[in-house]
């Protein structure tokens, strides 16, 4: 008999899985998601269907954050280690043969807007990581900071390791919520499909070491595991969504495609990003900036602010 969702939860706690195979790729192939069914698309619709010492502080909800990993080190990660090849070997044995029936932007628990009853819009960005995707946009969070605008940040494997002292002042700023974007920066599925010529995770074992392989450098990083998790190109199926929830994260989609895959111009972001409504998921991308994203936020958010909406990460949004 498949083991219960509680038992999964018990024994993927503290999991250490890693991943070391980069997909290839460059420019918006690294970049957000667009609404098309087609591989390599044109630029998409503004709207989806769907160090040494230590740093901390303290979020808004009052948790306490840290910036370097916690004391307590070898015994903790042998064990999570063990906890972690027994929680995969479950979900394997759970999901292998189960065949999804759909591939997009939506499946079962993905969370694409925000609860009714607010004007609250969530700004949310994502960091790729790879050859390609590896830049930071300082111009961008020096805005939001500016203007204390709150915002969850999806950041992928590689570009931690890039960026590690950027993390680092990112994941100890409390207008900041830090969250999982995968370890590679797969599409997550569990039959190998690809979107915009990234290859997809090729079976269930793929798409748990996707989610907890950066999982577990992010609760080391943080002291706690991120809530909330985007797979590269925000595609996935129903199968690894259902994955995702054994494994207690929730995955965010989009309401509204902010930057295009950091190919919009600042004239684009802002037609785009302040024509949202309210309830919005905004996506956009804080690793390209060279491109149109932290203008054309700097032009939108004030117009929204006038408008009447406030801005919230995502787990005040979406709790």
């Amino acid at each position: 008999m498949p083991p219960s969702r509680r038992t999964l939860l018990a024994v993927l706690a503290g999991t250490l899985l890693t991943s070391c195979r980069a997909p290839a790729g460059s420019g918006p192939a690294e970049g957000a998601p667009t609404p098309s069914a087609a591989p390599s698309p044109p630029r998409p619709p503004a709207a989806a269907s769907t160090g040494t010492g230590t740093s901390s502080t303290t979020s808004a909800a009052g948790t306490p954050v840290s910036a370097d990993p916690p004391p307590g080190g070898a015994d903790r990660a042998v064990a999570g280690d063990l906890a972690g090849q027994a929680g995969r070997s479950a979900l394997v044995a759970r999901y292998g043969q189960a065949e999804p029936t759909s591939w997009g932007f939506d499946a079962p628990g993905v969370v694409s807007r925000l609860p009714d009853g607010g004007r609250a819009i969530a700004l949310t960005f994502d960091a790729c990581g790879g050859p390609q995707g590896s830049g930071y946009d300082g111009a961008l969070i020096d805005f939001l900071r500016e203007r204390r605008v709150p915002a969850t940040l999806f950041l992928n494997s590689r570009w931690i390791d890039a960026n590690l002292p950027a993390f680092r002042a990112l994941a100890a700023d409390p207008l900041f919520e830090i969250a999982d974007h995968g370890t590679r920066h797969c599409p997550l599925s569990v039959t190998g499909r690809s979107a915009y010529d990234i290859p997809g995770t090729r079976d269930v074992g793929e798409v748990v070491d996707e989610i907890t392989g950066n999982r577990a450098k992010l609760t080391g990083l943080l002291g706690h595991p991120p809530r909330f998790f985007r797979s590269g190109t925000a595609y996935l199926d129903d199968v690894a969504a259902r994955i995702i929830t054994d494994l207690g994260q929730r995955f965010a989609g989009f309401t509204v495609n902010g930057d295009g895959g950091a190919t919009f111009s600042p004239a684009e972001v802002h037609s785009t990003v302040a024509a949202a409504p309210a309830g919005s998921i905004v996506l956009a991308h804080m690793n390209h900036p060279a491109g149109g994203t932290a203008a054309g936020i700097a032009a939108a958010v004030p117009e929204l602010l006038a408008a009447g909406h406030h801005f919230v990460r995502l787990s005040e949004g979406a709790p």
